[in-house]
């Protein structure tokens, strides 16, 4: 009669509040037996609404003293991101609540939120296995963003490898990946989103390079930079950091015959593709740059040699933040200063030199 059960979990609607006024090893089926109390999201219960909905088969003298427990278990449970939360039993004797055994789930998602109140949280490891070092520097560096940094690697040995912008972006290329028979070969799965920053970009593109050029591949071996079109992402700065890891990385490119596919659009996206284009002859490998003017997963067929590598002739011009009329290769200020505005689609592409009127 001291032993009761109580449990709080999270669902589309907002949360729900379950409590028995019998719990220990014996409380059979409480989502039959217990009383519920929905509470929608944002909403927050009151002391009374929680004894009227939850506690009338409790002996009165308790209610309170639960009441009160509840709602402030309630507060923490939703101040500290936990999903789920079971005490079984909850112990109520003279005058004291005693939580005999605990189970939660945190939504590992707010880490970045909740790690000073948390603490060091070991999270197990997906896939049924332990996380290879990369993996773990790769969810630290999440951890400590806004923005989301995924990796997981499936083949170490495998020839394609991925860098793609977007979580919905990186399911679309894996799929298409497998589907044009490189299943066997892909070697990574993750995402870069959000709006990271030059730094954190780099350090992300090092992670997969490392992990690209740690064993070599008769056919040498395949990136695939990719995305569709971003909404907030800031292309130019992600791009930057790239090419940087790029640069770094250049003997073991060359060593491993590495070959990158890129194609990228949104926010700044023709300065990024100038800048990864123009690090192409320094690099010395096979290196292709395309716009939003070709098909998002387009370069996949090229990269696993299923198509011909091919550009589409109705792309624009551009620079970095100009769109261009069809047969304009310059921007010219009243300044004097000029940026060349090529096709985002050629390595090398042919130039025309003029300037226009300081108007």
């Amino acid at each position: 009669d001291s032993e009761s059960y109580v449990c709080i979990y999270s669902h589309r609607r907002g949360d729900t509040i379950l409590f028995h006024h019998e719990g220990g090893v014996d409380v059979g089926d409480v989502d039959a037996k217990a009383k519920k109390l929905e509470i929608a999201i944002g909403a927050n219960p009151t002391v009374a609404e929680i004894r009227t909905a939850l506690l009338v088969d409790l002996p009165k003298d308790k209610q309170g003293l639960v009441a009160e427990f509840v709602g402030a278990l309630y507060n923490a449970y939703v101040d500290l991101y936990f999903t789920y939360l079971e005490i079984n039993p909850l112990v109520i004797n003279e005058g004291k609540i005693h939580m005999l055994d605990l189970a939660a789930k945190l939504d590992a998602t707010a880490d970045f939120i909740c790690r000073g109140k948390w603490g060091d949280v070991e999270y197990p490891a997906p896939f049924g296995r332990e996380s290879y070092p990369e993996e773990a520097y790769i969810a630290d560096l999440d951890a400590k963003s806004g923005a989301s940094l995924k990796l997981t690697i499936l083949n170490p040995k495998g020839r394609i490898w991925t860098m793609v912008a977007g979580g919905g972006a990186s399911v679309i290329y894996s799929d298409t990946i497998c589907e044009m028979g490189g299943a066997t070969e892909l070697a990574n799965y993750g995402e870069y989103s959000g709006a990271p920053s030059e730094q954190q970009t780099h350090e992300y593109a090092k992670t997969i390079l490392s992990l690209m050029t740690k064993e070599k591949h008769v056919d040498g071996k395949v990136l695939i930079i990719g995305g569709g079109i971003a909404n907030f992402t800031n292309v130019a700065a992600t791009f930057k950091g790239i090419v940087k890891a790029l640069n770094e990385f250049q003997p073991k490119l060359v060593e491993f015959k590495i070959s990158i596919f890129v194609r990228r659009a949104g926010p700044n996206y023709q300065e990024g593709l100038r800048i990864i284009r123009d690090v192409a002859v320094k690099l010395d490998i096979p290196l292709y740059v395309f716009g939003p003017e070709t098909h998002m997963t387009a370069i996949v067929g090229m990269a696993l040699g299923k198509k011909p590598i091919s550009y589409n002739n109705e792309e624009q011009a551009t620079t970095a933040n100009f769109l261009l009329g069809a047969q304009q290769n310059v921007f010219g200020s009243s300044s004097g200063n000029l940026s060349v505005g090529v096709n985002v689609a050629a390595i090398k592409p042919q130039f025309k030199v003029g300037k226009l009127c300081g108007c």
